[in-house]
């Protein structure tokens, strides 16, 4: 067994711990607030003598690749508490002192322990056991699993415990039983190759790379993507070409003479050699390995400055190339289990091309082993998962959640109206499908969720919200477990994880990637200032209720991005918008709408449509329903900018000493809350000017002018934190991927400046418009009224049957309700339907013609008062962690 030192690194951990951001910092599963009773079928270990770790050859999950790693991980947590544990074959053979057994569930000690304690190991696989008792009257601590993975999250518990708890017996003395099965089947992390200055240097750094896994294994991910060809949407201006058409830069393919100038063959083969390194140090630890092929483009356009070509390939060749380059890509690296596809037309394949991928997915056919095929939704149609199903592979469809960002922990009720379907799309061109009948599956689920479907979805969330600062929300990561991850059935999540896309578009600079002015904490790799990050995702991913001490300021600061996401989203590419460090959208003037391309027009902030437009309503929507005294029981952008004050008036206790990780996560957590501060401000601006172009009313105008000016002392405040880092961060070349917080304040004073010209043009007030209602809609956005509050019983279905009606019933104090209802796909509209009360009950009935489909139900329910004021059951809780409405699935056959 091969020692691995990699997970070590203890002195750079030290000084994360001092902020809160370290991983293990928690003591997970209870680790080191372990200290009640014991069990009746335990015995404590003792604190005398050396510990013994037990690894039975001749148990084929202790004795697994992975098995063996996580047990020099424990030996590797020992030693650096001052202990060389001796490792034996059996039981018997370990010297007087306390034992740690790690066996797979059924081997004779694991069948013995958990008998004895009464304890059941689920089936499912990855499922762990941790139990303290007795095993031939010896006191013995087993860990178990059901596989070799869970044996992986067994030892690598009691590692963090060993490294990371100040009393090393005490903590190893598990009061009860801890038994954990997985909530999220696939729970992946992905890396993007991007940039050639920035991203080689990880790539091919051996020492990068064990630590690097070790983390995810730890913590719990069981999938590791290595993507290549995303650094471009479009084959044109391309300067940084480095794997973007990857095959020539990993190998030679026989019968073709395919090259990408500039590389020398020794460098390619290197290039092969570490893919190979990466995928067998991922499957060792436990996590199958994921490769992304995102682009089989090989020719360049208006691209004079591109540092690599192709040649040797024409439209003759192109496909059987591909074939057998990824069939001997494959061969080459057998611990490859995965491969992910772009399918649509940025991937430089014409949408509709079904025998280009017959060709290309014939060489996983042919390299002689499973290998999943997981292919991105976007432009999708079944007869492309069909070409995909008809290899005989395994196949999963990753749609994007949230467009290419981040929201709340849900799957948004509907996807925004400029995606929806139109009766004059057209399939046509190179985008036939993603711009014409499928558009609806751009930045969504779209029609996915069919209850027969023979393949699996794993969401994909992708880095437009958050890919710079520091993120962590125990409670949001795990309802992302329970509400989006295990979504009607979804196999799983996978993060596109904090920096991506760094240095994109051929914007790399030399250097570290972090982006630091001056590298604020002894951090020696990129990922391990997000330590946190990694641990709840991964750890809350697997078992949603794991116990995770996260501080409160930076739990608060990162709900703010992900709900601005939700309720505001100028653009759904990541390539626009890009929250953390905003460009401005006018409120004024819609012929400077800034990169926000894709939003409604006119193309001005109050138009602006939320990611879930079904749930929250636009500025615009708002001040009209405010002004005609009809208020609508969405979630209005008033509403966003008092959680956004909730949010961001915390008490931030900054660090007198200024110590390197209080700086970081100072930094990092004050420029969230001012955002939040902004956007509160100018949300509330944005209604406020609304009413001002409707009315003409001058005090509506002058108060759209002080909020705007408190949101723009807001973004001011930003610059103090902000000064951590060097003046150009850049994710790609376009302004508004690259910059610094400072840059985007001449677009907001020039703004301020515009609405205060407005303000002094003559205007007449609107002969049609109330000016008591004007004064009345003003103070509901100074001084915002709550949401009445109903008492609700209601209990749901268990399920339905496609033809039959289901009957939506509840008691109420509402005065009304009506029930909103779709089946489970994001290209259909939802209904509405008024629900008659008796005696306080409400009933409706969705008719047996419309469940007759393939699709699970969904719906919520809208609640008045006698005054008209409406709320939404069930609805956001405080947290913004509740799903906010009811999924039925269909009644399976038995």
């Amino acid at each position: 067994m091969q020692k691995d030192n990699s997970a070590r690194g203890i002195d750079r951990r030290q000084f994360l711990q001092q902020a809160g951001l370290a991983i293990g910092a928690a003591g997970v599963l209870g680790g080191c607030a372990d200290t009640g009773e014991k069990h009746p079928s335990q015995a404590a270990l003792g604190s005398g003598g050396h510990f013994s770790i037990v690894s039975d050859p001749a148990d084929p999950i202790a004795s697994s690749p992975a098995g063996q790693w996580a047990v020099q991980q424990l030996w590797d947590a020992f030693e650096f508490r001052g202990q060389k544990p001796r490792i034996v074959a059996r039981l018997q053979d370990a010297p007087s002192g306390p034992c740690i057994v790690a066996a797979g569930a059924d081997s004779p000690v694991a069948r013995g322990m958990l008998s004895d304690g009464k304890v059941s190991l689920p089936q499912l696989p990855e499922s762990l056991a941790l139990i303290l008792g007795k095993y031939k009257n010896r006191p013995t601590l087993l860990a178990c699993g059901r596989d070799a993975r869970g044996l992986v999250y067994a030892m690598t518990e009691l590692a963090d415990r060993v490294r990371n708890c100040p009393r090393l017996s005490s903590n190893l003395n598990v009061s009860e039983p801890i038994v954990e099965q997985p909530t999220a089947c696939v729970r992946g992390i992905m890396r993007s190759f991007t940039s050639d200055v920035e991203d080689k240097p990880w790539y091919n750094d051996r020492k990068f790379w064990k630590p690097y896994l070790s983390m995810l294994a730890s913590q719990r991910f069981n999938r590791f993507n290595l993507a290549f060809g995303i650094g471009y949407d479009f084959t044109r201006n391309i300067k940084d070409a480095y794997f973007y058409f990857a095959y020539p830069f990993l190998l030679s393919v026989a019968g073709y003479n395919v090259r990408a100038t500039n590389l020398s063959n020794a460098e390619r083969d290197n290039n092969l050699a570490m893919l190979k390194f990466i995928s067998d140090q991922t499957v060792e630890r436990g996590l199958e390995f994921q490769l992304g092929i995102w682009t089989h483009a090989y020719k360049w356009t208006d691209s004079p400055d591109v540092n690599h070509n192709i040649e040797g390939l024409d439209e003759s060749n192109h496909a059987s190339y591909c074939r057998d380059a990824l069939r001997t890509l494959l061969q080459a690296c057998p611990s490859i289990s995965g491969v992910t596809f772009r399918i649509h037309g940025e991937s430089g394949v014409a949408e509709g091309s079904y025998d280009f991928w017959k060709t290309l997915f014939d060489g996983i056919v042919q390299c002689g082993r499973k290998v999943s095929i997981d292919l991105h939704a976007k432009g999708i149609d079944q007869q492309m998962i069909d070409v995909a199903l008809n290899t005989g592979m395994p196949v999963t469809v990753a749609p994007k959640s949230w467009a290419e960002h981040m929201g709340l922990p849900y799957h948004q009720a509907a996807i925004r109206p400029v995606e929806q379907p139109r009766s004059n799309r057209r399939d046509s061109g190179f985008f036939a499908k993603s711009s014409g009948s499928r558009s609806f599956l751009r930045y969504g689920y779209g029609d996915l969720f069919k209850e027969d479907r023979k393949y699996g979805i794993v969401h994909r969330t992708w880095p437009g919200t958050q890919r710079l600062l520091l993120w962590g929300d125990p409670q949001m990561a795990a309802a992302y477990a329970t509400n989006f991850a295990t979504f009607c059935g979804s196999d799983g999540l996978e993060l596109m994880e904090p920096l991506s896309f760094k240095g994109r578009k051929g914007s790399g600079v030399k250097g570290r990637r972090d982006a630091y002015a001056r590298p604020p904490v002894p951090t020696k790799y990129d990922f391990e200032k997000y330590a946190k990050y990694y641990e709840l995702w991964g750890r809350l991913l697997f078992n949603p209720r794991t116990a995770s001490e996260t501080a409160e300021t930076l739990i608060k600061a990162s709900r703010i991005l992900p709900l601005i996401t939700t309720a505001h989203c100028p653009s759904a590419a990541n390539n626009n918008y890009w929250p953390e460090i905003y460009t401005n959208m006018s409120i004024v003037d819609s012929r400077r709408p800034g990169p926000y391309s894709d939003t409604p027009t006119p193309r001005r902030f109050g138009t602006v449509s939320p990611l879930d437009p079904e749930l929250f309503s636009t500025i615009d929507a708002h001040a009209n329903d405010l002004l005609n005294g009809k208020p609508s029981c969405k979630y209005s952008p008033v509403e966003v900018a008092q959680w956004l004050r909730r949010l961001s008036n915390v008490e931030h206790v900054t660090s007198a000493a200024g110590s390197s990780p209080w700086l970081i996560y100072d930094g990092d957590v004050s420029i969230q809350l001012g955002l939040g501060k902004f956007f509160a401000s100018k949300f509330e601006s944005g209604v406020l000017w609304s009413f001002f172009l409707s009315s003409g009313d001058h005090r509506a105008g002058e108060q759209a002018v002080k909020k705007y000016r408190e949101a723009r002392e807001s973004w001011a405040f930003i610059g103090g934190p902000a000064q951590l880092y060097v003046r150009d961060i850049t994710f790609g070349l376009e302004k508004q991927l690259r910059g610094y917080w400072n840059d985007r304040l001449p677009a907001i004073d020039a703004d301020i400046a515009a609405m205060e010209g407005k303000l002094k043009e003559p205007s007449k007030p609107q002969a049609d418009v109330d000016p008591q209602k004007v004064a009345a809609a003003i103070a509901a956005v100074l001084e915002p009224p709550k949401r009445p509050v109903f008492k609700v019983t209601h209990r749901a279905p268990a399920n339905f049957k496609p033809g039959e009606p289901i009957t939506i019933d509840l008691q109420s104090s509402a005065a009304s309700a009506h029930l909103h209802y779709r089946r489970v796909n994001q290209a259909e509209p939802w209904h509405v339907t008024a629900m008659p009360s008796s005696a306080g009950k409400f009933a409706a009935v969705i008719p047996g013609d419309y469940t007759s489909s393939p699709y699970p139900m969904q719906y919520y329910i809208e609640l008045r008062n006698a005054a008209g004021a409406a709320t939404i059951y069930p609805g956001l809780n405080e947290t913004f962690t509740q799903q906010p409405y009811i999924v039925l699935r269909q009644a399976r056959d038995l």
